[in-house]
């Protein structure tokens, strides 16, 4: 027998929790905003840096 149209299977992907969820207004500023991102661009490099020279002390 085939299942109906209207099988739980089916419809799975139209339950909420299927969805992704939508970023509030604050995140999409933070997204967009540039002097943010720079900010987390150089926090990001010098965890980066720290890391590698971490690496490397021990290597030595």
């Amino acid at each position: 027998m085939s299942e109906s149209p209207e099988s739980p299977m089916q419809r799975a992907h139209l339950t909420p929790w299927f969805y992704a969820t939508k970023p509030t207004r604050w995140t999409l500023f933070l997204r967009t905003f540039v002097p943010w991102q720079m900010v987390r661009f150089v926090a990001i490099n010098l965890k980066m840096i720290a890391m590698i020279r971490r690496s490397h002390a021990a290597s030595h």
